[in-house]
């Protein structure tokens, strides 16, 4: 057993949480962590962001094993990034993912400070992609936007971006070459409402991806397509 400070009242407090929720889980379900041990066939692969706010099982209504995961700060998907690569490569590979799900959120830390280019230190070689991504796209956040639009705008414009980065893998490259069924999609969540948006990058093959992002930006310059 882990050994902790019996004077951190968080950390017993978490200890406690933890007895209080497995023992409800077994109230409920006898056997729900007898399937658990088994129940790692998920049809999900979700990139999202390391916000504590964010937890993809819950905000999904799914239940622990339907989701294979990988986070970190701004959801970015990076070709260099190997951590996250060997979490695809064994997503799509190993357990035969059907869906990579990018999504961000409104309201994340990491854009914000991308954004506003604020130092906060080694994470700036980070969130140097985001910053890449808001250079790349600085037509769809001009001044004529308020700060709070431009703000939600840059993570969506995120998203997107770290969707055709999957895209582009070899991992997800070669699965659509032998004929593997994956679809790549984009998603926003609100951290106001609780809801997802689809912002119309789902993609299930290499011929798919110009045509679906040209039209997901299209929504920028015509605020009338949805």
């Amino acid at each position: 057993m882990m050994e902790y400070d019996p004077e951190d009242i968080d950390l017993v407090a978490l200890f406690e949480r933890n007895r209080e929720w497995a023992a409800k889980m077994v109230s409920e379900d006898q056997d729900y962590f007898k399937r658990l041990v088994t129940q790692q066939l998920p049809k999900y692969f979700w990139i999202g962001c390391s916000d504590s706010r964010v937890p993809s099982t819950q905000i999904t209504n799914l239940l622990p094993g339907d989701i294979f995961v990988h986070r970190n700060v701004a959801n970015v998907v990076s070709h260099s990034d190997l951590s996250c690569l060997s979490v695809m490569q064994f997503a799509v590979d190993v357990l035969r993912v059907r869906h990579v799900i990018v999504s961000g959120h409104y309201h994340c830390s990491g854009v914000h400070v991308a954004m506003m280019r604020q130092r906060i230190g080694l994470a700036d070689n980070w969130l140097r992609f985001v910053q890449d991504v808001h250079q790349k796209h600085e037509r769809y956040l001009g001044d004529a936007l308020s700060s709070n639009l431009k703000y939600d705008r840059l993570c969506e414009l995120n998203v997107i971006e770290s969707a055709v980065n999957v895209c582009q893998t070899t991992i997800v490259q070669d699965a659509w070459n032998r004929g593997q069924e994956l679809t790549v999609h984009g998603w926003v969540y609100g951290v106001h409402d609780g809801l997802l948006r689809d912002l119309g990058m789902t993609i299930s093959s290499p011929e798919e991806l110009a045509t679906k992002l040209s039209s997901s930006l299209a929504r920028y310059d015509n605020p009338e397509i949805k």
